[in-house]
């Protein structure tokens, strides 16, 4: 176990600040163009994956009492990310439109490269900032995911996603052989209005309807309204164009990623509209160093569900008795969700396994396959 003395080091803090490395080189593609537009992709993965490899696993497990004001170098890094976000995805917008070095492919590539940054880091610092208490973070979680377009994700991330896991009302819950275009298309569908009900459902309990102004739809629309619309001062029509591309990507790799977190992981239905606890075990976890220095310990995904609260340099991680682990990182394993064939190869056995292992006493899995198993009670 970390001590406390260890956690509060700047030093030990630093390597999550490895997200900073992508800004300079977006900056180094849109001023050289031709193959450096790639940089910044095969950073976010292929350079991640090969220091995971080398680094290998980190079973360090921190000392959970530390207090947040002995995080401040962890916590620095989400604070001042929405800046360098907004500037790096405006900047590229404007320098892409007032100059004509950089071909169309070679913008596309780049713009590619610029979802990376605001899917890979800025969504998953988004998820870190909601979670936490402070209304400041809480909205720096929301600026963040206006610059995606993607403002519903608090809602029903926080609303549906933590409170109903594992069961048929969590649309992000991939089910068994359920492959990741699939579960894409359904996603989309299914999470703006599982959101919009979720909100609904909370404020009728108060006794207020949708158009009440507590309602954070208001919100989010007005933050994703404005970013549309300096997107279009900034860059013209072919900005706009270009921050609705990034947009795209940077919600693809976050919903890739919500396909790897509990892909064929079920709560047992005990019947009545009733399901179990969440627990470890339903969530894939995963201890790879540099990944999780990247994704700010997202891979230490069962004990996010056990305590969503606890910030990312105190989360624990599991024993393959406890949870189920992932072969690799999540840079590697979202590239493999890709093509669903691969996938099934390498993970449709582990769930198997893992039903025999923790639910031994369901024979019929053909309704937890399908999502059909009753919605649990209250959540509707």
């Amino acid at each position: 176990m970390s001590t406390r003395e260890e956690i509060r080091r700047p030093s030990r803090a630093l390597p999550f600040w490895m997200s900073l490395g992508m800004i300079p080189i977006a900056m180094i593609g849109a001023w050289f163009g031709g193959w450096t537009v790639v940089l910044m992709p095969l950073y976010g993965w292929t350079l991640v994956t090969v220091l995971d490899a080398i680094l290998g696993l980190n079973e360090d497990q921190p000392d959970t009492s530390t207090p947040d004001e002995e995080l401040f170098w962890y916590r620095l890094i989400t604070l001042i990310w929405f800046p360098v976000q907004l500037v790096t995805i405006y900047a590229l917008i404007w320098w892409v439109t007032h100059t004509d070095h950089l071909g169309a492919l070679e913008t596309v590539v780049l713009f590619f490269g610029v979802g990376v940054i605001s899917g890979t880091v800025g969504i998953n610092y988004a998820h870190e900032l909601m979670h936490q208490r402070n209304r400041a973070e809480r909205g720096l979680a929301d600026l963040l995911l206006a610059t995606v377009l993607y403002s519903h994700f608090r809602t029903e991330h926080l609303l549906v996603h933590h409170l109903w896991v594992g069961t048929p009302r969590d649309a992000v819950s991939a089910r068994y052989n359920e492959g990741f275009h699939r579960y894409f298309v359904r996603v989309l569908r299914d999470c703006p209005r599982s959101a919009w009900q979720a909100e609904k459902l909370k404020l009728a309990r108060a006794g207020r309807t949708m158009r009440h102004p507590s309602n954070p739809f208001w919100r989010y629309a007005a933050l994703q309204a404005a970013a549309l619309v300096l997107a279009l001062i900034v860059g013209g029509w072919v900005g706009l164009c270009l921050f609705l591309f990034q947009a795209v990507v940077a919600v693809w790799q976050l919903e890739l990623t919500n396909y790897v977190e509990h892909y064929g992981l079920t709560r047992a239905y005990l019947g009545d509209g009733k399901y179990e606890h969440v627990l470890p075990r339903h969530s894939w976890n995963a201890e790879h160093m540099a990944s999780n220095w990247l994704l700010l310990n997202l891979q230490r995904h069962s004990d996010h569900h056990y305590k969503p609260n606890r910030r990312f340099p105190l989360l624990q991680t599991y024993s393959a008795e406890e949870a189920p682990q992932l072969p690799f990182g999540y840079p590697a394993m979202t590239t493999l969700a890709m093509i669903p064939p691969l996938w099934r190869r390498r993970m449709n056995p582990r769930v198997r396994a893992w039903r025999k292992r923790y639910y031994p006493q369901i024979e019929d899995w053909s309704a937890y396959n399908k999502g059909t198993n009753p919605m649990p009670r209250g959540s509707v």
